[in-house]
């Protein structure tokens, strides 16, 4: 269906040099020197993003009998006609076949089903008659 794309807005550029708090790699001068090696963490922003996905609320479900809220209603019913109207737009773009056009085509597809459906009517025809005569002399 045609809608319209809304841009994503980030909220934060990526980074491209390191943080100050996170640890140095390992085999740096500081993590030889102690014998250490040192982990590297995930970014704060990581952990949030991640923290993020995995408390997604759960959708809201309302008893059968209850009505949704007049603006739930109202934004239903723009959604529907904002729906329509780029329908109408779409539709204005199809080229359509000519009457000549249909009528030829609908004619190849029904001299096309004939065709098949014969076929396949002999060969049915055919197996039938052999399984039987298999069968009989058996």
């Amino acid at each position: 269906m045609a809608r319209l794309q809304r841009k994503k807005q980030t909220s934060a550029k990526k980074k491209t040099a390191p943080e100050a708090g996170a640890a140095k790699p390992a085999g740096s001068a500081a993590g030889d020197a102690a014998g250490v090696e040192t982990v590297e963490r995930p970014s704060a922003e990581k952990e949030k993003k991640e923290v993020r996905r995995r408390s997604a609320p759960a959708p809201v479900r309302r008893p059968a009998g209850e009505r949704l809220p007049p603006g739930k209603v109202r934004q239903w019913i723009d959604r529907g006609v904002q729906f329509l109207r780029e329908v109408k737009v779409e539709l204005k773009k199809v080229t359509w076949p000519s009457r000549k056009q249909t009528v030829g085509s609908t004619v190849v597809v029904i001299v096309l089903v004939l065709v098949i459906s014969l076929f396949l009517g002999v060969v049915d025809v055919g197996l039938s008659s052999l399984i039987r005569v298999v069968l009989q002399q058996g």
